[in-house]
């Protein structure tokens, strides 16, 4: 399949953008200016201004003698860039990848999309008609590489569908600055009568490059598709999404739930196919106001069960406001995995993570409650207890050690020890009485000490000597005595922490 580009062109963006934010100028000749070597420079001019005869670049003085209630407003040109990032994000409602053509255009890979609105010429008359309609005065046209699409957009006749494999006749009558060059080639080429693309295009390459440098040779092989030109996205299309167009925007609960059934049956085969499985998905709603709504869902395990997803996308549908109507859907999965193909068994006995059951009881569960709620560890090669756990985002991940069960451990851990203030009766033994929170707590039993070093590898420091004790309530807390490193001459003040509490 060849590729197939739109190419936009807002020769008014500035005004128009204007315009929409203060309809009180629609039908005012105004103009943008800013400050240029101690002048007022004209930098945008509204149609209405353009036909008085106001152009760009000419200094504000001139302009209101030709015109003297022009109205002349302060040029931002960061405010047109946000307004063309805005129309780049609205436009991927017709193709995932959409790059900006700075200052005033965009170019659009339109390959493959346009069969969800019958043709290429209704694919682009939609799009040109629902930018008019947006304030917009736009000229855009359609071709197998961007630079016949650029070129026609902007010297040709707007709205203009190239055949695929025309490019070549397509160029001939258009000018020679119909190639994107710069200022000084297109003088010299003017000067020696190429006035249009016909009159040169024939000529050996190595003639044009010897007499006008690369630039010109480099744009007509990029024109005529010789060369691949590349574009750099707003936003990177995701490899595994599907896309729902609406006849009629959707308004009700009811219809989104069908558009997502279809999307997710459609998204679920494509992954069963390549034996993925969906880890998170997000579900956008293009409205027919320009804005949107999203829902998003991740999963413990990766999965391509329809129902399943459909049930976890279905707590959230109740968020979403289709004002006027949704005239769009897009279903992505940004995050996918692989999953294994095991034999089954007649019956399942060991139960745990392997049980796809379990994995979505899971999902549901997170749901409801928020992601981040539920988590699961595994044992960590250290032997500080706050490290010898780390937190895994797979149920499919394996535990490269068994958990130890040699030792009796706490059931709350805290994740930083906090310090407590004791009293011993021997430095080397357990503490008798310790204060925690302003509470005083009086032992009773205890057990220890077990030391725990760290790994000399990672640091060197103070050990630690464990103490499992029992108050006067029977409450149990894992405490430890900070010492100094052996081989320290700093012999200094051992300190007291508590660490963990029993059940």
């Amino acid at each position: 399949m060849p590729s197939r580009f739109i190419s936009i062109w807002f020769p008014n963006l500035a005004t128009d953008h204007w315009i929409r934010i203060r309809p009180e100028l629609y039908g005012i000749k105004f103009a943008l200016a800013a400050p240029e070597h101690g002048r007022m420079v004209v930098k945008a001019v509204s149609e209405a201004a353009r036909i008085m005869g106001i152009e760009t670049n000419m200094v504000v003085a001139d302009a209101r003698a030709i015109f003297p209630a022009l109205v002349v407003l302060d040029y931002e040109p960061e405010v047109a860039l946000q307004a063309l990032r805005a129309l780049a994000e609205w436009c991927i409602r017709y193709t995932p990848t959409v790059a900006l053509d700075s200052p005033d255009g965009l170019i659009l890979d339109t390959t493959g999309c346009a069969y969800l609105w019958g043709d290429e010429r209704a694919y682009l008359n939609d799009l040109v008609t629902k930018l008019g309609h947006a304030g917009y005065h736009i000229r855009a046209a359609m071709a197998d590489t961007i630079g016949v699409a650029w070129a026609h957009a902007h010297f040709g006749r707007s709205g203009t569908v190239i055949p695929s494999g025309a490019q070549y006749n397509a160029l001939l009558p258009l000018p020679s600055a119909a190639l994107r060059l710069s200022s000084g080639t297109i003088e010299k080429m003017q000067k020696l009568g190429f006035y249009q693309i016909r009159n040169f295009i024939r000529i050996p390459a190595r003639v044009l490059r010897r007499r006008f440098g690369p630039e010109i040779t480099d744009k007509l092989s990029r024109a005529l598709g010789y060369v691949q030109e590349f574009i750099d996205p707003v936003r990177q299309a995701v490899p595994y999404q599907e896309r729902l167009p609406c006849l009629e925007p959707i308004v009700t609960a009811t219809g989104i739930e069908i558009a997502l059934q279809k999307l997710l049956e459609m998204l679920c085969t494509r992954l069963m196919k390549e034996g993925k499985g969906l880890r998170s998905g997000v579900l956008t709603c293009f409205r027919v106001d320009g804005k949107t709504q999203q829902i998003d869902i991740v999963t413990n395990r990766a999965s391509h069960h329809v129902k399943h997803l459909f049930r976890l996308f279905e707590l959230k549908i109740k968020t979403i406001a289709p004002g006027f109507g949704i005239e769009l859907f897009i279903l992505e999965a940004p995050e996918v995995e692989d999953i294994a193909i095991t034999q089954g068994t007649m019956w399942d006995t060991t139960g745990g993570f392997e049980n796809s059951a379990i994995a979505e009881l899971l999902d549901a569960v997170t749901g409801r409650v928020g992601t981040g709620v539920i988590q699961r560890y595994l044992p960590d090669e250290h032997h500080w207890p706050e490290r010898s756990v780390k937190l895994v985002t797979s149920l499919q991940e394996k535990p490269k050690i068994d958990w130890r069960t040699d030792r009796q451990r706490p059931v709350f851990l805290l994740p930083n020890p906090e310090s407590i203030i004791v009293t011993a009766p021997v430095p080397d033994y357990p503490p008798t009485v310790f204060r925690y929170k302003d509470n005083v707590h009086y032992i009773d039993k205890s057990e220890g000490p077990e030391r725990i070093e760290q790994e000399w590898w990672l640091q060197q420091g103070l050990y630690r000597d464990y103490y499992t004790v029992e108050d006067r309530e029977g409450r149990r807390y894992w405490l430890f005595r900070l010492g100094p490193n052996p081989e320290d001459e700093d012999e200094r003040k051992a300190e007291w922490f508590i660490h963990g509490f029993f059940a």
